[in-house]
């Protein structure tokens, strides 16, 4: 496949996307809740940048599939197309209906079961992050690696709270007070994909959370390998893009952030 054409169309993508948020942004007269559960919003302008990204991409590749938060799966062909879009338009949702501009759009594209292709843009920042399967990662067109940090001692970790915390707040609390204790810092700014792009740029050093979906962090997993990262579950299981937990890290400290996520917390 010619990813020269799917980065360029990624990237018009995601100015559609982020002219839809910007646009919108602090102007959000209504916010809903998904399935009555009221910490999951959504806004008119989850809805506008995921339509304009689907726009832009049926534009260029009409024949390719598309797994998208809002508007679930879409097969362009009988039995499923073998390239696929996984696109988040907004995550940060929060965030954005709150008027915090810390929010993403995540794009990744899958071949054959393989995430070959992933971005994430910043629309309030105005950061792009690229990663190409085999060819590094970028943010803003420099190239970006991971941190060196050899111990926890030494780090600073990000973690999300998932939407079932309320059933399962003792559980993710552990997991929090585990890496507190043993790190520099534990942050949480409520964008997985964002999270994700840091610790492949190398500001945070782990990244750990549960409950995902892939258009959380499709694209996010492959900026962290292709930086020099490791991406697995917390048994220590290879990235793929299906499963629910993420441990990603600098590859250092992988082994430690797997043992605090095995003992710290209650299988809950």
């Amino acid at each position: 496949m010619n990813l020269d054409s799917i980065e360029a169309t990624a990237l018009d993508a995601h100015r559609a996307g982020g002219e839809a948020l910007l646009r919108h942004f602090r102007r959000i007269e209504t916010i809903e809740t998904k399935a009555e559960d009221y910490a999951n919003l959504i806004t008119i302008a989850d809805r506008e940048s995921e339509a304009a990204i689907i726009r832009t991409i049926l534009a260029q590749f009409p024949e390719h599939g598309i797994l998208a938060e809002e508007s679930g799966k879409t097969d362009r062909i009988e039995g499923g197309a073998p390239t696929r879009w996984i696109i988040d338009p907004l995550d940060g949702t929060t965030n954005y209906a709150h008027g915090l501009p810390i929010y993403s759009i995540s794009i990744a594209v899958e071949h054959e079961g393989a995430i070959v292709h992933g971005s994430v843009s910043i629309p309030p920042w105005d950061e792009l992050f690229v990663a190409r399967r085999g060819g590094g990662a970028t943010r803003n067109g420099g190239p970006i690696h991971v941190s060196k940090n050899p111990t926890l001692q030494t780090c600073l970790m990000i973690t999300g709270f998932p939407y079932d915390r309320r059933e399962r707040a003792d559980r993710y609390l552990g997991f929090w007070k585990g890496f507190m204790m043993r790190t520099h810092g534990v942050r949480r700014l409520g964008s997985a994909a964002l999270d994700l792009c840091y610790v492949a740029a190398g500001v945070f050093d782990g990244y750990y959370e549960e409950s995902l979906n892939p258009w959380d962090w499709a694209a996010g997993a492959l900026l962290v390998r292709e930086a020099g990262g490791v991406v697995t579950d917390y048994a220590g299981r290879p990235f793929e893009v299906h499963m629910k937990q993420c441990c990603a890290s600098n590859g250092l400290i992988h082994g430690e952030m797997l043992g605090v996520l095995q003992t710290a917390a209650p299988f809950s």
